[in-house]
């Protein structure tokens, strides 16, 4: 059985400890998309060491980025095809804003494994800290396992988000490269299905996809430059579900709504008839 729930959920899946420079930092905001007008004052912030301020989404990809082989997903109960594998919600709490290099340990464990019928998620909690033990951020990411559900477990909370029932505050678009996916698998993440044609076609793709880390990066970067002053250190929180893939080239609408003190975000494809792309999305300040 690939998924095993009673030896998965809680296993420990050991401590890393990593470092990360500024050269890094830049490198993924590169990635998602930062420096587009090299004169704009603003948008250095992120692609000049001078002045430079952290995207919180780099969170997501800081322990990895010496990683230079495909991932594999397999963990004690757990031993899943990466072709079959997207993730399906990502969140980040932020301790404190992070800085432009450090060291830290991350501790990852397996939350969680639920039963959606069709498909499996397991759920990944990684809590890191710097030398010192301070904390710095928590991140949760569920892990969408296409085929590999109906062991009888648990469905899980849907974590909805109802959007207000009015016009967004802004509606954004924001723009990706053919060759973006090229540029986001060189902070760590070099699964196939986001470079390799034939691969893609195999898993049910007519092209390879972009990571959903990546649109989250990019999203995360928009928001907080419309809404946060470009200051991504006064981002708390910031937590999406993957509701649709993102083809390289295509651009991305984002509506933001300000409800309760945070910022709820919906993304759509509007080349494929605004076709969901992030949902379930919102972005706490501090």
């Amino acid at each position: 059985m690939p998924i095993d729930p009673a030896v998965a959920i809680g296993a420990d899946l050991g401590e890393v400890s990593f470092a990360w420079t500024a050269s890094d930092v830049l490198l993924y905001h590169l990635a998602v998309g930062a420096g587009a007008d090299p004169l704009d004052e603003r948008e250095l912030r992120y692609a000049y060491e001078r002045d430079l301020r952290v995207l919180p989404t780099f969170a997501t990809v800081a322990a990895n980025l010496r990683t230079f082989e495909p991932p594999v997903l397999k963990f004690p109960g757990v031993d899943v095809d990466l072709a079959k594998v997207l993730i399906g919600k990502q969140e980040i709490e932020l301790h404190r804003p992070v800085e432009p290099e450090g060291k830290a340990v991350a501790r990852t464990r397996i939350a969680d494994v639920f039963d959606k019928g069709k498909a499996a998620v397991l759920v990944q909690e990684t809590e890191v800290a710097d030398e010192s033990g301070t904390p710095l951020w928590t991140a949760r990411t569920s892990i969408f396992a296409r085929g590999e559900g109906g062991f009888g477990g648990e469905r899980g909370p849907s974590g909805k988000v109802e959007v207000p029932a009015r016009e967004p505050d802004a509606v954004l678009d924001v723009a990706t490269l053919p060759q973006q996916a090229l540029l986001y698998r060189l902070c760590g993440d070099r699964n196939p299905l986001h470079a390799d044609p034939a691969f893609a076609k195999a898993a049910g793709f007519d092209r390879p996809v972009l990571h959903g880390l990546c649109t989250f990066g990019m999203v995360g970067k928009a928001v907080v430059d419309a809404f946060l002053d470009g200051d991504p250190g006064r981002v708390s929180a910031f937590g999406t579900r993957f509701a649709g893939v993102v083809f390289p080239g295509e651009n991305l609408r984002v509506r933001v709504w300000r409800e309760d003190g945070r910022l709820l975000v919906t993304t759509t494809a509007p080349e494929r008839a605004d076709a969901p792309v992030l949902a379930d999305t919102v972005l706490t300040p501090r």
